[in-house]
């Protein structure tokens, strides 16, 4: 099997990004796509609240200042029929121009109000959604990424890419979708300033370019800041995981200052990155500040001399104040929305690395389906294995385990022993002809056909947010109440069960910290036994686990083993004594293999192990 070589380093390089991927923005609008509809709406309602904004500008100007308070209506800038309309609420009504006017501003602040919060929740609705989507996905793909991944990639990385990463996304097509929204009542707005002034239009425009040039120059400044500080987040997230998922080392070992000043670096890392950002968009807001400015001087300026001449009327005046707004609001905004779309790009360049990362294991085109119930015979073959092919960790081991037969695999730390059960559950790649299940190569069944047939009791047993039966079950529709009360009292697991304040429905907190050593332990053994697996494997099931607890499940141990394939990992004398046969490893090398009395007569490594154990040390 030709094994395909991936760069995990590039999984961690910073990302360079840039503003605008229209690659990557293409493959956002995919999961976008089946909320078209809601985004559709959106545009509608955001074009008819643009328009409103627009209109109420003119009826201040055009309609209250020129025709109300000046009493002139001739005027370049055009009032959009609402003069004609005041006239006409004023002759039906029987109103004051005053009323009229301040009628149809309050209709038409309602329908702004209106639709223009109703665009908002359209969009929200169809970003969210969407976004839901991409995480699960995301999510979904990396529950498939085999363990050699994550054996080279920190799970603080990945933790980054489905919260921070995602969350930059939302902030970013949220803005774009705001923009949209700005852009239009800025082409309104330009369309009625040509027409009634193409001179003073010319001159406004001339601050759009100087405004586009401050954009440019702020994006290159700001560039590599916003990586920085998306990256020291990452070290921020990572560094808390680990110093919270080893909290109790942390405190027994006294690290709590220790880890405290490393954090403080990195946080302090973060703050002058986050700080620079800061200053750079500070001083980009201050300069588009003095060009509004400045551009409302040039009209008061121009506009006097034009209402002197008599060419343009007061409310005229008003109304390029009031558009200028509209005109520099967009560009200003999507000089802002650039930190946000930068930001974004990079973190979408993050998810779509880890969408786009390929590394799986080896699945057969052409799987052989296995029995109902499988015998349980499984051979290891002159299997060569490491995790790095400059690192070999297996050599030549060949062992034949038949159906019902128990092995027990001892041997120092670092010989090999887990390496094994791992090639057999299927977390790793290896060479065709090494693994056989029923006679079967490994490599021509799926992984989740393999794993569904062994049943895994490791030392560190995982719990899972949820109940007593929900960590029994694990979501199994095929494992009843029944079942999984029937495997806990085989391995004896009942009796503590119902002494807690809901019994099978107790929930437990983070893994399970509510529980002692030995009842998670004997909840692993439940778990196993309600799955009801052909092959057992036990990796230092009890080596955690007091004496008193240990008699207690001897009795279901042998329940549990009674029937199937087991495969022992362990280092207390009763567990492989008991054992049909004991292969011993030594880095990595198989050194000797028997049974119990036999190993103990030949004086090996095995006799080593025996006696060293009655002096009570671990060498496991």
């Amino acid at each position: 099997m030709s094994e395909q070589v991936h760069d995990h380093a590039l999984f961690e390089a910073e990302l360079s990004g840039s503003v605008l991927n229209l690659h990557l923005l293409g493959r956002i609008v995919r999961w976008l796509h089946p909320y078209r509809l809601s985004l559709v709406v959106s545009a509608v309602l955001i074009l008819v609240a643009s328009c409103c904004a627009v209109v109420m500008e003119v009826v201040i100007s055009r309609v209250l200042v020129d025709y109300i308070i000046v009493g002139e209506t001739d005027s370049l800038m055009p009032d959009l029929g609402m003069i004609e309309l005041t006239r006409w609420l004023e002759l039906q009504l029987d109103l004051q121009p005053i009323f009229a006017t301040g009628l149809i501003f309050f209709v038409l602040m309602i329908v702004f109000t209106i639709t223009g919060h109703a665009h908002r929740l359209m969009l929200v609705d169809a970003i969210v959604n969407a976004l839901r989507d991409l995480r699960q996905d995301l999510f979904a793909h990396m529950e498939t990424r085999p363990s050699s991944f994550y054996d080279k990639v920190p799970v603080g990385r990945i933790m980054t890419r489905v919260t921070n990463d995602i969350e930059a996304l939302y902030e970013m097509l949220r803005g774009m979708g705001s923009l949209i929204g700005e852009f239009v009542p800025f082409f309104v707005a330009l369309t009625i300033m040509l027409y009634a002034s193409v001179e003073l239009t010319l001159i406004l425009l001339l601050l759009v370019p100087v405004v586009g040039l401050a954009t440019f120059f702020f994006r290159r400044a700001t560039r590599d800041v916003f990586r920085l500080v998306r990256n020291s987040v990452a070290a921020l997230n990572q560094n808390l995981q680990e110093n919270l998922s080893g909290m109790q080392v942390v405190q027994l070992s006294q690290r709590e200052q220790h880890n405290f000043e490393i954090y403080t670096d990195i946080n302090k890392e973060n703050r002058r990155y986050e700080y620079r950002s800061i200053n750079l968009s500070t001083v980009y807001g201050a300069f588009n500040d003095s060009l509004a400015a400045i551009g409302l001087g040039i009209i008061i300026w121009y506009g006097a001399g034009e209402v002197v001449q008599e060419e343009m009327s007061l409310g005229g005046v008003i109304l390029f104040t009031r558009f200028m707004n509209m005109l520099f609001t967009p560009v200003v905004l999507l000089g802002e929305q650039l930190n946000v779309l930068f930001r974004a790009m990079a973190s979408g360049e993050r998810i779509f690395q880890a969408l786009d990362w390929d590394e799986q294991i080896h699945e057969p085109e052409n799987p052989v389906e296995l029995p109902k119930r499988l015998a349980g015979k499984v051979e290891f073959r002159d299997v060569n294995f490491g995790y790095s092919k400059q690192t070999p960790i297996l050599k030549n081991v060949s062992v034949i385990i038949e159906p019902g037969e128990k092995l027990a695999i001892v041997g120092p730390t670092g010989s090999g022993k887990s390496t094994m059960i791992r090639l057999l559950g299927r977390f790793y790649d290896f060479e065709r002809g090494m693994i056989f299940l029923d006679d079967i190569d490994l490599n021509d069944l799926r992984s989740v056909d393999v794993r569904s047939r062994i049943g895994v009791v490791l030392q560190d047993f995982h719990i899972f947010s949820g109940t007593i039966f929900d960590n029994i079950a694990l979501g199994n529709p095929d494992i009843s109440r029944e079942r999984t009360i029937e495997a806990a009292k085989t391995v004896n697991a009942h009796g503590f069960i119902i002494k807690l304040p809901l019994g099978y429905d107790t929930p437990l907190v983070e893994r399970g910290s509510n529980l002692s050593q030995g009842q998670r332990q004997l909840l692993a053994f439940a778990r196993v036994l309600a799955a009801d697996p052909e092959i057992l494997i036990l990796d230092e099931a009890t080596a955690s686990i007091d004496t008193e607890t240990e008699l207690l499940i001897q009795d279901g141990l042998h329940k549990l083993m009674l029937g199937r394939t087991s495969i022992l990992i362990a280092h207390r004398l009763q567990t492989v004594q008991e054992a049909d046969k004991i292969l011993v490893l030594h880095h990595g090398e198989v050194k000797e293999f028997g049974n119990h009395e036999e190993l103990l007569a030949q004086k090996g490594l095995y006799y080593t192990l025996h006696e060293l154990q009655f002096q009570d040390l671990n060498l496991e």
